[in-house]
């Protein structure tokens, strides 16, 4: 119950963000600076400008009709509980993006760009924290899920993906609400030519 109340976004949650300048398109979300960093030839990614832009159209649509809106302003939620990780939301560039309202159900991701320290860094503590990791479209993903009960009673659901490729970290902390195939979507998105053809 106490790790649900952490991802619930009671009222004085907060989070701590790096300066940020507003995006630009219909998003709300904000997007901190510089968005580039190199990484390995042809796979160093790019900060998007605006969430949409991290989603192929079919997840957007859905994403839009089962767990909208997008960046409600009250959704604190942090997209990740690993210590490492928020270390580096901190101070790397980043660009969040939420879904659902400040409740217990919905989801954050931030799309950040990491140099191969930092993405060690969290990778490692994820795997302490006892998240699955596996191979997956020439990096790494991660996986952790926890139900929580209440005396006996299922009382949430909560859970948190990871990717790991170059100079990218993709991470997302979702209560009772985990998308089929959503970090996969953003990975083939963001990371187009790893998508198979023909």
């Amino acid at each position: 119950v106490a790790a649900l109340a952490a991802c619930a976004t009671p009222p004085e949650a907060s989070v701590s963000t790096p300066p940020t300048t507003s995006s630009p398109g219909p998003s709300t979300a904000t997007v901190s600076q510089p968005a580039f960093l190199s990484g390995a030839a042809g796979t160093a990614l790019v900060l998007p400008g605006v969430c949409e832009d991290i989603y192929s159209d079919a997840m957007l649509a859905e994403m839009m009709a089962t767990a909208p809106p997008l960046n409600d302003p009250g959704h604190t939620t942090p997209s990740t509980e690993l210590a490492a990780g928020r270390a580096v939301l901190d101070v790397a560039p980043t660009l969040r993006c939420t879904w659902g309202g400040p409740s217990e159900y919905g989801l954050s991701t931030n799309v950040t760009i990491v140099d191969a320290g930092q993405s060690a860094s969290i990778e490692q503590a994820a795997v302490e924290s006892g998240m699955t990791c596996k191979p997956h479209a020439e990096g790494t993903i991660c996986r952790t899920r926890e139900d929580l009960f209440v005396d006996g009673e299922l009382y949430a659901t909560v859970g948190e993906t990871h990717y790991f490729r170059d100079n990218g970290w993709v991470a997302t902390h979702w209560t009772n609400f985990a998308p089929e195939g959503y970090t996969e979507d953003i990975v083939a998105t963001l990371w187009p030519s790893l998508v198979p053809t023909g």
